[in-house]
């Protein structure tokens, strides 16, 4: 079963051929795509594509960009919308030092508090880090030991260090298209230590099309190229790579039935 486990299908960029998007996924294989929230004051629109699919499902949580929109964000309000029942995940939150559209202390105070929801709900926790390494492992870390949660280290490009201490947390990692990039030899260097137990992919699309594709818009349907990309890097042939990726996602995402 191919499973694209991060998926922006509310995004403006589908907004014209959403339908067609989800036809062409199914007719690639894809039996499963999980739409991620980025925004909790869209939060509605994410959930309503899951609500409309019986192959889709939906997190909630603020993007480490958009922390700005609400600093007063509470877990108790993650928690609430949670309880809707096509709710699989928290998140998509973390650190972005990168482009810093969110001022860094609100992203991580907006970040400690999507970690609280993901304890009190049990829910796995959709991280987003980039250049903000060392901060976020102490984050983790720190909350960890205050009780602990599950982590998914989404469309991971850091460094292989925090890999390391969040692989001892128990994380799972999420793979995508970057992984095909010529320039990305690092990526895959990282890719190829991870637990074998605890790799998934996606195509965070609209963004960060694999390789043939690109440069282009990207789907769920152009998913196969990460897998086949990630059974090169692991030594894996496709069938085990695509069997090891689907039992590590129900492992991760139990609150989704697994068929």
């Amino acid at each position: 079963m191919l499973i694209d486990s991060h998926v922006n299908l509310h995004a403006p960029q589908f907004a014209e051929d959403q339908a067609a998007v989800i036809d062409r996924a199914r007719e690639a294989g894809v039996a499963l795509m999980v739409n991620i929230s980025d925004k909790v004051s869209t939060f509605d629109a994410t959930y309503a594509v899951a609500e409309a699919h019986d192959d889709i499902w939906a997190t909630v949580g603020t993007h480490p960009h958009e922390a700005k929109e609400n600093p007063a964000l509470t877990a108790d309000i993650l928690i609430q919308l949670a309880k809707r029942p096509r709710v699989v995940g928290i998140g998509e939150t973390g650190l972005d030092f990168h482009y810093d559209l969110s001022p860094r202390d609100l992203q991580a105070a907006v970040f400690r508090q999507h970690i609280i929801a993901a304890r009190e709900t049990g829910l796995p926790l959709v991280v987003h880090t980039r250049e903000a390494d060392d901060v976020m492992a102490a984050i983790l870390e720190e909350e960890y030991a205050a009780g602990p949660f599950r982590i998914l280290m989404h469309c991971y490009t850091s460094g292989a260090d925090l890999a390391a201490r969040a692989a001892a947390l128990g994380a799972w990692f999420s793979v995508s298209g970057i992984a095909t990039f010529k320039a990305a030899q690092e990526v895959r260097d990282v890719i190829a230590a991870m637990p074998a137990d605890r790799i998934i992919v996606e195509t965070d699309c609209p963004y960060l099309a694999p390789v043939p594709m690109r440069g282009r818009r990207n789907e769920p349907a152009y998913l196969p190229h990460v897998l086949t990309k990630l059974a090169e890097i692991r030594g894996w042939s496709p069938a085990e790579a695509e069997q090891r990726t689907e039992d590590a996602f129900f492992a991760l995402f139990d609150r989704i039935p697994r068929p």
